[in-house]
């Protein structure tokens, strides 16, 4: 981290995932009130999740005020400064509601246009996941310390452990399940976390070995696609494209291929 600007974006980053994850967690309240709707109404927006926004948000401001920002919630705004922050405050809504440990605060610093900072808070596990651009993928937590991470060796596809996740729209998802059951026999067994940061996070980790979804926005895996990719794994979309909304692909050299090529054969592109 030669350049004196990015060791400044990771610490802002780490905090405002801090401050807001000790905003989730301890003041989670027993009955949510739901302050909005999504696409439909089993995903929810919360009050939390507008709080934790505007917490990172106010964090970074104060620091850097001609920042630019792209937030789940709404946050949006230009910038002066080369630097945009895209935000997801809150990912894994459900699993929140529900009182499930899998969510997380994901913050991602770009400049001019290419993530260069990515960090994922996850509460409830006592984690956090950082990467700089070329300084490696790392964790913190209250049990392990700092470790550097990388991803599993490659097994073979049928040894593969995958993740995924599903849309809340009932076609779109009965169109994912299918695709699922295809997949299912090709490999050791597919998973469903609820937060594509942290999926994103476990195969940077080694706790999986490939990741996909269709349907992700920037906010989603802007921080958990670089920590991934810092981690040694392949990030992609369809064969020869960035991650995008029509799909999302990550994985440990010699499974992100042939996941790629199943799930381009499969249509796990298409509604």
């Amino acid at each position: 981290m030669s350049d004196p600007l990015l060791p400044e974006l990771l610490r802002l980053a780490q905090e405002a995932a801090r401050r807001a994850g000790e905003l989730l967690r301890d003041g989670r309240p027993a009955d949510l009130a739901v302050a909005a709707t999504k696409s439909s109404p089993i995903d929810v927006v919360t009050e939390m999740d507008i709080a934790a926004e505007k917490l990172i948000t106010d964090v970074i401001s104060d620091h850097r005020p001609d920042d630019g920002f792209l937030g789940e919630e709404g946050a949006s705004r230009e910038g002066s400064s080369g630097i945009r922050w895209v935000i997801d405050p809150l990912d894994g809504t459900v699993n929140y509601l529900y009182g499930l440990p899998t969510w997380s605060v994901s913050i991602a610093a770009e400049q001019e246009g290419e993530r260069i900072v990515g960090v994922v808070a996850v509460p409830m596990r006592g984690e956090t996941f950082h990467a700089v651009l070329g300084g490696g993928a790392w964790a913190s937590g209250a049990w392990e310390g700092v470790r550097r991470l990388a991803v599993r060796p490659a097994p073979p596809l049928d040894q593969a452990l995958v993740s995924t996740g599903f849309n809340y729209v009932a076609e779109v998802k009965a169109h994912q399940a299918e695709v699922a059951r295809r997949l299912i026999p090709l490999l050791r067994d597919i998973r469903r976390g609820g937060s594509a940061a942290v999926d994103l996070c476990d195969v940077a980790a080694g706790r999986l070995d490939g990741y996909y979804e269709r349907g992700l926005n920037a906010w989603d895996v802007a921080a958990g696609d670089l920590i991934a990719r810092e981690a040694g794994a392949l990030t992609g979309g369809r064969p020869g494209e960035r991650p995008s909304r029509d799909l999302t692909v990550a994985g440990t050299p010699g499974v992100f291929e042939p996941l790629q090529r199943l799930l381009e054969d499969f249509g796990a592109w298409h509604d």
